[in-house]
């Protein structure tokens, strides 16, 4: 998780904004309960009458009310109202108007409600012909004097003291409700009038959070997108600068799967934890926040629905999280078989091994779905449980509630509310456990990509790099170089020192694993040597950067690489401000002109990726145009010519020789034929150096070597040769 939170730290800014959002949805969907009550609670039953004291009396109701209110609360309520002006009423008597000071002090208003919240009960009582006592109700329309009438007030007050709130709350709606009636005011319309509002804020809520939602998905895909982007652009700056010895370590196949699938699940889950993670404990808090405003009586609920929740997370993480480690490994196998199948088609048909490839593919993509259902077998078991528990809840809620609302302790719409907030709460829950079945495979991936991101290439330019001389030559020196490749044993180039110099062509040949292409990719910093040092003009080149090193060189790769696109972009790759006849005069030197003119387009004919509508031989001399376009100091050409025929590659190098002249050329070659003219050969026999010298001088002093040239020449051409070394 640290590593994901470690991807997300460069959008901070965005992150904190898409919070605010979130809050301004979370108010959103949190006040819709609350209106939902009101409706049920003051809109149906209270008749739209929210008011805890009447704003408007009649004289005659007010004055039966002044008759309950004990003597010391009498004057309170008498300062309170004024007489109102306006005749609007159908009302023959004074109408009495609650002070606008009064309506706008809450605290004078909860002090009203309270000494007159009795009163109204009673009141209500004696004209509903209620269970009240006939002698009661005689003696409170006698006259009497003030002390009599407190002392019975405070009698019948004291005998109310353990009578729910709520039911005084209810009975003094009801009579203000009917005081309104008797002064003429359309209560029917001040209910419809209340429900209409009410509803039409919850509308503009339910509006407003679906905007925020909106915005929230639209930030929070854009920022998951922009890290994916930017985790895919590093990982393939840091796969870029890998010596060859990290792309041992880290396989094609595993690079491929972390700069794609892994990525994907990184952005995934971002995504989702911006958009419902972030948004789930806002959520929750609040709903409990409001839960506790709601009914504290009930809250033991929340906390039981809680601690279930978490049972069945830890539960089945304990059960699948192993899995989701070994995921991922599994699609690596995957990829890895698939990519070899595939590269190795050809191959695979001309021995007739589909079946035995079949089986293998079959075994890879096998492994990996029996873990993806195990994994998704053990995760559907958490929506029908956390269903259940939803179930439960409700149902205990309203076993609950109706006994409350029974008592007179809640109202219907209260319960309403609470069942919405505990849903609420229960979701938010519920979001982050659907998150969580990514979070696993995520982290996963958040460690393998994070893996690749911060391991150092073995291969570094020095903070203070030296640089070539401006007149460089070329000039490239072995001293007493030995090489093992990491993790080795043994070294596998022993103790080589030797001199190709420039205007000269260097030739090494040896047998089949003598170490020929391990000593050509030391010179352009593949690897580093493990002892003694390479130097162009005099300086090291682990002392200069690798840019400036790799500036000077022309390399042709073993295997001919090309890129799709066109002949024209494969030759100029190395150097794309040629000139079209510097790409012509490369192509002919590369002896590619003959296929190239055969083509409709020419220059411009497309190359399909990896060269795949191409011989060997033409992407041979496609990657060998290639190396002379850049026109560089250093030749290196590790055993190029092996697809050509004798011609060709006779004719390419001697053309060769002309372009070259003052160019340093290293040729690795198995054949005796390239190499026969070449003014130093080098033969390499078990990473040692078996002989150095011309060709004729080596078969007179290296017997390595004259068993190669026995072996590829006829026995008339090595007795010429042996009898001009005399």
């Amino acid at each position: 998780m640290s590593k994901l939170l470690k991807f997300l730290k460069p959008y901070a800014g965005a992150v904190v904004a898409i919070l605010c959002v979130l809050i301004v949805q979370a108010y959103c969907d949190l006040s819709l309960p609350g209106y939902t009550s009101d409706i049920v609670n003051v809109g149906i039953q209270q008749g739209g009458i929210d008011e805890s004291v009447p704003e408007y009396i009649g004289e005659e109701d007010f004055n039966k009310l002044l008759m309950l209110i004990p003597s010391r609360d009498r004057q309170t309520v008498q300062e309170a109202y004024e007489t109102d002006d306006e005749d609007s009423y159908d009302y023959e008597g004074v109408v009495y108007r609650l002070k606008s000071s009064i309506l706008e002090d809450e605290e004078q208003l909860r002090e009203l409600a309270d000494i007159m919240g009795k009163p109204m009960l009673f009141e209500l009582g004696f004209e509903s012909e209620s269970d009240m006592p006939e002698e009661m109700k005689a003696q409170m329309q006698m006259p009497m004097e003030d002390s009599q009438r407190d002392a019975m007030l405070d009698q019948m007050y004291a005998q109310m003291e353990d009578m729910p709130e709520t039911m005084t709350e209810q009975a003094a709606t009801s009579y203000i409700k009917g005081a309104y009636e008797n002064i003429g005011l359309d209560t029917e319309a001040m209910q419809n009038r209340y429900i209409l509002t009410t509803g039409g804020k919850m509308l503009a809520l339910a509006a407003l959070g679906m905007l925020a939602s909106i915005l929230v998905g639209l930030m929070a895909s854009r920022v998951g997108a922009g890290i994916g982007r930017g985790l895919r652009g590093n990982v393939f700056k840091k796969v870029i600068s890998f010596s060859n010895a990290e792309f041992d370590k880290f396989s094609t196949a595993s690079l491929i799967t972390r700069s794609t699938n892994d990525i994907q699940q990184i952005q995934m889950l971002i995504v989702m934890i911006l958009r419902m993670v972030l948004y789930a404990p806002i959520l929750a808090v609040g709903g409990v926040w409001k839960v506790f405003n709601t009914n504290v009586d009930m809250s033991w609920i929340i906390a039981l629905a809680v601690i279930l929740i978490l049972l069945v997370v830890i539960v089945l993480f304990a059960v699948v999280m192993p899995k989701f480690k070994r995921v991922q490994s599994l699609v690596d196998r995957l990829n890895l078989v698939a990519r070899e199948i595939l590269t190795g088609l050809p191959v695979i048909r001309a021995f007739s091994t589909e079946k035995y490839e079949e089986k293998r593919f079959d075994k890879a993509n096998r492994d990996l779905m029996k873990v993806n259902l195990f994994v998704n077998r053990a995760m559907t078991f958490m929506m029908p449980l956390m269903m259940l528990i939803m179930n439960g809840i409700t149902v205990l809620i309203v076993w609950s509630g109706s006994h409350s609302v029974d008592s007179g302790t809640m109202q219907v719409g209260d319960m309403m509310a609470f069942i919405q907030y505990t849903m609420q709460i229960i979701m938010a829950f519920l979001m982050i456990c659907m998150i969580s079945v990514m979070l696993p495979r995520a982290a996963v991936s958040a460690t393998r990509v994070d893996e690749v991101l911060q391991s150092q290439s073995s291969i570094l330019d020095k903070e203070q790099p030296k640089h070539l001389p401006e007149n460089s030559r070329g000039e490239v020196v072995f001293d007493r170089v030995s090489f093992r490749y990491p993790g080795a044993e043994e070294d596998v180039l022993h103790d080589l020192t030797f001199t190709a110099k420039p205007g000269q062509t260097t030739a090494i040949i040896g047998s089949t694993g003598s170490g020929k292409s391990t000593l050509v990719n030391l010179i352009p910093r593949f690897y580093d040597v493990t002892e003694g040092k390479i130097t162009i003009d005099g300086v090291d080149i682990r002392d200069i950067t690798q840019h400036e090193l790799r500036d000077q060189l022309g390399y042709v790769p073993q295997k001919g690489v090309l890129f799709s696109g066109n002949i024209a972009s494969n030759i100029l790759y190395g150097n794309s401000d040629g000139s079209r006849e510097e790409m012509e005069e490369a192509a002919e030197i590369a002896q590619a002109t003959e296929f190239i003119q055969t083509k409709k387009k020419k220059y411009e004919s497309p190359i399909s990726q990896g060269g795949s509508n191409v011989s060997g031989g033409q992407k041979q001399r496609l990657s060998i145009a290639r190396a002379i376009a850049k026109h560089p100091k250093v030749y290196i050409f590790d055993d190029s010519f092996s697809a050509l025929d004798y011609k060709t590659d006779v004719k390419l190098r001697n053309a060769l020789k002309s372009k070259t002249e003052d160019s340093t050329v290293i040729i690795v070659a198995q054949r005796i034929s390239t190499i026969l003219h070449a003014e130093q050969i080098i033969v390499l026999d078990d990473g040692k150096i078996a002989g150095i010298g011309t060709h004729k001088e080596l078969l007179k002093n290296c017997d390595a070597y004259y068993q190669i040239a026995s072996s590829q020449l006829s026995e008339k051409e090595l007795e010429d040769d042996m009898k001009e070394v005399g």
